[in-house]
């Protein structure tokens, strides 16, 4: 797809004035209620939808099918990213009220990090082909990696600070509470970072770490630096919305890294099949339609799954805590009767 300056200068206008709107809408601290998020995820949602039409409209459909392609496998990646910033959220002990606007600009922030990685993997493709091999062996190995995870249960219990983070934090020092939406207070005669300040540099920089594997599984499906970046981008700006949204239901998706890990896999093998053709090996082109067919069809079978499990398990749950509660009503009422009978 050829793309001239004036459509990248309107597309990112255009991004820019959403979350200008988002952001005005928003702008007062409040609590986000789940009417609220769904509203605006629905919202998000349509108006990816309207993106990836539009190019069709404009003659672009196979630009069209890579965007929702590149779309869905990095929403279905960033809701991976949730679990995590409900860790930083709870390690920092984040007001709910002030929630809505750390994602916000940690989003704004990750948006324009991943740019820069876009930028950079589009620079690399370009004068390089064999790091077509490289890619798609991290993705197999990412995937290998999460289902070893998934099978030994794994979490993450607690948010670790890293390096570059701590040193901001020795460097400028932090307030001992929140101050509002204040960034920066004067403390002592000195500029010093709030929590709130802190909070959004963490979901900034933690999303980075997941751009390693979701910024290579999108060039698996297109080397298209301005499909990659609008999918990018419809993506993250939802994600708040999906933060309140799908919050409490997190936990239910149990399968959401077999899930993500057999997407990562496939999109693995796609491009190692790519960069063999590409040097003149004769291999099988998986199209588009077939990937987001296997993208599609992967992430509902592990909802339905999840969902399943589950309902299982809080069922098993619910009887254990009752055959413990009957338990404890007899070994109660045990002494109770021998006493009755001993003042007999």
């Amino acid at each position: 797809m050829d793309v001239s300056w004036t459509v990248w200068a309107l597309t990112i206008v255009g991004l820019s004035a959403l979350i200008a709107v988002d952001f005005f809408i928003g702008r007062k601290p409040h609590d986000v209620s789940t009417k609220e998020a769904g509203i605006w995820t629905v919202v998000w949602i349509a108006l990816a939808i309207l993106f990836g039409l539009g190019l069709m409209v404009a003659g672009e459909s196979q630009a069209s099918g890579e965007f929702f392609a590149g779309f869905i496998t990095e929403k279905s990646l960033s809701v991976d990213n949730l679990f995590v910033f409900v860790l930083i959220m709870a390690k920092f002990s984040v007001p709910s009220h002030l929630q809505q606007r750390v994602l916000l600009i940690g989003v704004l922030i990750a948006l324009v990090l991943r740019a820069i990685f876009i930028a950079a993997g589009a620079a690399v493709i370009a004068n390089f082909s064999w790091v077509f091999y490289i890619f798609g062996a991290f993705l197999i190995y990412t995937a290998w990696k999460l289902i070893q995870e998934a099978r030994a249960g794994e979490e993450e219990e607690e948010f670790e600070e890293n390096r570059l983070l701590k040193k901001i934090e020795q460097r400028f020092g932090v307030a001992d509470q929140y101050h509002g939406t204040k960034l920066f207070i004067q403390k002592n005669g000195k500029r010093i970072l709030t929590p709130l300040m802190v909070v959004m540099l963490a979901i900034g920089m933690t999303d980075v770490l997941f751009a390693l594997d979701s910024i290579p599984a999108i060039f698996g499906l297109t080397q298209d630096p301005y499909i990659v970046f609008t999918a990018n981008a419809f993506a993250l700006m939802g994600l708040r919305q999906l933060y309140f949204l799908i919050g409490g239901l997190l936990k239910k998706l149990v399968h959401l890294s077999y899930g993500l890990s057999v997407i990562l896999g496939f999109i693995g093998v796609k491009l190692v099949l790519h960069a063999l053709h590409e040097n003149g090996v004769h291999t099988p082109e998986i199209t588009i339609p077939f990937s987001l067919s296997v993208i599609c069809g992967v992430l509902v079978i592990t909802t339905i799954t999840s969902l399943i499990a589950s309902k299982k398990q809080a069922a098993a749950e619910a009887e254990e805590a009752a055959k413990a509660e009957v338990a404890a009503k007899a070994e109660t009422a045990g002494p109770a009767d021998e006493e009755s009978k001993t003042l007999s």
